[in-house]
Parts: structure tokens; C-alpha cells; sequence
């Protein structure tokens, strides 16, 4: 029997350094609104709030801008990217695009530790639903996806994926405070989990596939109606 134990589900970030601390720090507040969409980065306001220096700030600034989350704006400075309707149908579509692929290929290579894996951590975002644990389930989904990456054996896609997650995780919580709560999305995607992890171990490439994008179309469809 698989349980949301038999995998690490413990997001570890690389404490490495100090413009890693800074981008695990500002990625948070960017994706979960605490820093809203259009607002400004200065680097003194930064350095007093994180109690960091001026360097690892803008480093990290510089990768969350190469990742479409941050923009720099010439003569005014660094600005939390906008949301709006065509960079998030941009999103969805390249979503829908790589994510399927990946689920597509994963249906045919993945290991039978990968699959367990993806098992585990569906039952792990189901369990942290039930517990109203908002960070649980951003971990688990986090790892959801990057071992859905790695199950498909493509290493461009494993590069991609991680990086495609914090733009459609900011989304996501836009959403859940559209609709009063993240209970209700976080269950529609606990749905899909199960279905393209069973797609995946009974290797049907076209239900995987298919299973993603469904999802990816109805969140799409959420947002639109409120941008």
C-alpha cells in the first residue's frame, strides 16, 4: 500500500547563500500576493525588510526577472510583473503545452518508483487539503511536478517544469481568493492528480495527457473571468 509517506515531502530549499535566502523569501511573497502585481521593488525598502545586503538582493532580483516574475522598468526600477489577460493565457498555453507533454511521456517511461512517488504525493495534497495546511500542499504540488518532470526522462522538460511552477502558483492563489478559498481548487486538482497517475502506471499516454489539459483549460477559464 503507497502512502504520502513513502516519499520525502519535505521542500528543502538551498540555503546556499544569501541571494538564495532573499529569492525563496520574495518568490513566497510574489506568488502568494503579499507583494501584488505592479508593486515596486526598491532595493533600500528590501534591504531593511529581509535584513540583507544590497547584492544578494539583486541577485535574486535578477533570477526572479529572468523567470517573468519581476520586471525592470528603465528610469523607475524593479516592479512586480503585472497579470493580465494575455501573459496569463500565455501561461496556461505554454502550461498546457509542456505540462501534457510531460504527463504524455511519463505514461511510457516513467519508473515504478516514479510512479509511486507521484501516487504518494497525491495522497500527501489530499491529506494536506483535509488538514488546511496551505504550506503542506504548496510542497507537495511543488514536488508533484518535478517528479512528474523527471518521470518523463527529458531534460529540457525537467528544467522548464520547476520554473513554469511559480508563474501558474501565483495564478492559483488569485483564484482561491477569487472563489473564497483554496479548498475548492486544491480538491479540482486533487482530481486531476489521481487521474494522470493512473493514466501514468497503466501507461495510457493520451488520458495522461489528456488529464493535464483539461485541468490546465478549466483554471484557465477561472481566471479569465476576473482579468
Amino acid at each position: 500500500m503507497i502512502t504520502s509517506a513513502a516519499v520525502n515531502l519535505e521542500y528543502q530549499p538551498d540555503p546556499r547563500s544569501l541571494a538564495e535566502k532573499a529569492y525563496q523569501i520574495l518568490v513566497r511573497k510574489i506568488i502568494r500576493l503579499e507583494l501584488m502585481p505592479g508593486e515596486p521593488l526598491a532595493d533600500k525598502v528590501l534591504i531593511t525588510e529581509l535584513g540583507i545586503g544590497r547584492t544578494p538582493i539583486r541577485e535574486a532580483l535578477q533570477r526572479l526577472a529572468a523567470e517573468g516574475l519581476v520586471v525592470h522598468l528603465p528610469n523607475r526600477g524593479m516592479f512586480v510583473t503585472e497579470v493580465n489577460a494575455t501573459n496569463a493565457q500565455h501561461i496556461y498555453e505554454f502550461r498546457s503545452l509542456i505540462e501534457g507533454k510531460a504527463a504524455r511521456l511519463a505514461a511510457t517511461r516513467a519508473s515504478e518508483k516514479e510512479v509511486r512517488d507521484l501516487t504518494a504525493l497525491h495522497l500527501a495534497l489530499v491529506e494536506a487539503t483535509e488538514a488546511d495546511d496551505i504550506d503542506r500542499y504548496v510542497d507537495c504540488d511543488r514536488q508533484f511536478y518535478s517528479v512528474l518532470a523527471q518521470a518523463a526522462q527529458n531534460i529540457y522538460l525537467a528544467e522548464v517544469i520547476p520554473r513554469l511552477f511559480n508563474l501558474h502558483l501565483r495564478l492559483w492563489f488569485m483564484i482561491s481568493e477569487r472563489v473564497g478559498g483554496w479548498h475548492e481548487i486544491a480538491r479540482a486538482h486533487e482530481e486531476m492528480t489521481k487521474d494522470v497517475v493512473d493514466a501514468i502506471a497503466r501507461h495510457e499516454p493520451d488520458e495522461a495527457e489528456l488529464g493535464i489539459k483539461i485541468y490546465v483549460h478549466r483554471r484557465h477559464q477561472d481566471i479569465r473571468a476576473f482579468l
